[in-house]
Parts: C-alpha cells; structure tokens; sequence
C-alpha cells in the first residue's frame, strides 16, 4: 500500500439524484438542495450532520449556497475539482482526503446542471472567444479559426485516428451505444427508457461529426446527483449497507497540457490518453486488477471514449477495444457489463456524477440491471487532458 493508503477506509454511505429530464422547470440551487437531501435522508442523517463539501469546479452553485439551502450549521470543509466531466472521481478522492486528515467528518459531493435547458457543454462557442489566451479555459482561439470548435469534433478525430490505426468499426462503436442503452429501458428513471435501438437505429442516426454518430454522443440533461462519504466504520452504523471506497486515484498523461480538450490533438500521440497512468495507479491502490472488476461505469461523453477506456484500463489489448466491443463481453450477462443505468449515453449526462450513484447502487444490489453477485465496480470520470477514477467494492 502507498504512503497514503485510503483502501476501505471511507465509504459512500447514502446517495440521491433527481428526475433526469430536458427541461427541469428548476434552478440548478433546486436541483442541488433536492439531490443532497436525498443522499442525506437516504444515509440515515440530517442536514446538520454534513460538515463538509464538495462541488465541481464547472457547477455554478457554490458550497454556501448548498449550506444555506440545506440549513447546514457547522461547515468546516469545501472544495472544488475538475475540469468537468473529470472532477467527479476526484471530488471522491478530496473528501477521503479530509475525512483521513480529520478535516470532516460527512461530506456531501454533488453536481448539479441543467444541461439541456440552461447552458449546454457540447455546443460549439466560438461567439465567445473573447478576452486573454486561454479563454474558456481550453485555448479554444487556436482551434476554432480552423473548424474545430465543440468536444464533439475532438473525439471524432481520436475515433478517425482508431480506426486508421486499428481497424476499428462504426459497428463496434455501435455495440456501445446499445449496451447503454439496453440498459437504459430497464431503468425507469432513464432519458431514454422508453426508447429502445437496434443497430440498424444506430447506423441510420445522423451523422454529426465523422465518424460519430447522434447515438454516439451522450444525452443534454437537467438534473443533480450527490453522495455522502464518511469513514467506513461510521457508515457501518447508519442506515444504508457501506460502499467501500477501495481505491480511487487522478492522474495526467506524461506531457499534461493546458486547456480542457482540444489541445491533445497536438501531442505526439493523441491517442495516449491519462486513463493508463490512472489504471495503474488505481489498480496498485486497490490491489486487485482487471480481471476482478464485476461491472464497470465508464465515463461516456462519446461512444469512442468508452472504446479506447476498455484498452486503458487493462480489459483488452491496445487496438482492441472494437473487438473487445462487439464480443458482447459489455452487455448484460457479460464479463463486463458497463454502465448500467444507461451511462450518459442514454441515462442522462451529469458530468459522470450519475455513474457513482449507479456504482453505488450496484454493490447495495439496488440497481434496475443488477449483476448478480458483483462484488466490484470500477467508475471512471471524464477524459483526455486529465482524469479519475475509482473501485467500489462491497463490505463483507
């Protein structure tokens, strides 16, 4: 174990989300306060027991206002992580940190948006490149000029970039999108539950950046989702089973750049990706490796981030992850099946958040497409510049 070994000792005790939806009717404040008082209430707690929190970097409601809408009395520690869609996993890491420093002792870690309603992350902003460089946080000045202008675009050329190399199929992404969202119509809350797709859908959706597809991008969403993290021996006291937090672990590729997404493209390598340092750093946390992850939530803006994950995190060899796809190893009853509430491809795009909220709910085998008898879940967080992760496990 590291000098700082976290295995098992924090636990997500409770966890809450709202409806996912395209329009909310809701502030994201609303949306927050709604999510967490159901993490709290599901945890056996009040609101005056949190005294920490932690918020992503991109989501406009602050820790005050969170405290003051939940009535929180004795605040002692906040934070914030990202960027984005990778904060999740080490906003998890931040409150393990604080509760093993003695900083807190309940954390509340949330993410709020309203997506589809309010401000939408995946569209192209090139009407608001003003000010220094570096503008909207990805320097997106040096890439607009030329045509590249939305995250959309970015993963379709690491997916043209696949398929050169290896040979990689749109049906094999394909087989992602389904996995998803078969998932998906066995979960009620989903945004897609009612929508089912064969691969004759998928082929047929409209081609937005080549070689992606509608269905390869994930949903827009309204919604919030929150947990609560403790110690693991205080959580085996309050109302719901423990999730242990085996291991969770962030990390850079070797060059790490600034900007959010598009300056990958700049590397070397584009297609080397901070998800293999964070594999090995996380596995190494946990002591377990691939082969006894049970279910998986992998991080899916795009269908070709899941694809080049599955290599990433020791699944299959690199260049295989169509393969690996295809061979029905994701979908229900596989050796891996992913993202079972539907992902973000088809459940609703919280910024990952909803993915740990899925984990958690698989080791307390409260999921609408529980795997039987699953003991781990890897949940991963967004990806290329910078990334997270993390092993759930079950308490025995």
């Amino acid at each position: 174990m590291e000098q700082f070994g976290h295995r098992d000792q924090c636990a997500i005790a409770g966890i809450g989300a709202t409806d996912f939806s395209k329009s909310s009717g809701r502030s994201v404040l609303t949306l927050a306060t709604q999510a967490s008082l159901a993490a709290i209430a599901d945890a056996g707690l009040q609101p005056q027991d949190v005294d920490g929190i932690v918020r992503c970097d991109f989501d406009v409601v602050s820790h005050n206002d969170l405290a003051n809408s939940l009535g929180v009395t004795d605040l002692s520690y906040w934070g914030a992580c990202g960027p984005g869609g990778a904060a999740p996993a080490g906003m998890i890491g931040q409150a393990v940190g604080a509760i093993l420093s003695g900083q807190a002792s309940t954390i509340l870690v949330y993410r709020s948006m309203n997506g589809r309603s309010g401000f939408r992350l995946g569209k192209g902003r090139s009407q608001e490149l003003t000010g220094p460089i570096g503008g909207n946080g990805t320097y997106e000045e040096f890439f607009v000029p030329y045509g590249l202008a939305s995250p959309g675009q970015m993963w379709a050329l690491l997916a043209q970039r696949h398929m050169q190399s290896y040979g990689t199929t749109s049906e094999q992404l394909g087989h992602i999108a389904m996995a998803c969202r078969e998932a998906a119509n066995s979960n009620p809350g989903a945004q897609m539950a009612d929508r089912t797709m064969t691969m004759e859908d998928y082929l047929a959706s409209t081609m937005i950046s080549s070689p992606l597809r509608l269905f390869d991008y994930c949903l827009e969403t309204d919604g919030a989702c929150a947990v609560v993290v403790t110690s693991t021996e205080r959580a085996r006291d309050l109302a719901r089973p423990p999730v242990l937090i085996s291991a969770v672990a962030q990390g850079g590729s070797r060059d790490m750049q600034g900007g959010i997404s598009s300056p990958i493209l700049m590397r070397p390598d584009p297609m080397e990706l901070p998800s293999r340092r964070v594999a090995e750093t996380l596995y190494r946390r946990a002591g377990i490796g691939p082969s006894d992850i049970d279910v998986a939530q992998f991080y899916d803006c795009f269908t070709i981030t899941v694809l080049v994950q599955f290599e990433d995190y020791g699944f299959c060899d690199q260049g295989e992850g169509g393969a690996f796809a295809e061979s029905g190893a994701i979908r229900k009853g596989g050796s891996l099946p992913i993202n079972t509430s539907g992902g973000n491809l088809s459940d609703g795009y919280i910024h990952g958040m909803s993915h740990i909220v899925e984990g958690a709910r698989q080791m307390r085998d409260e999921s609408t497409s529980q795997v039987p008898g699953a003991e781990t879940c890897l949940v991963t967080s967004g990806l290329p510049i910078s990334s997270g992760a993390m092993i759930l496990r079950r308490d025995s």
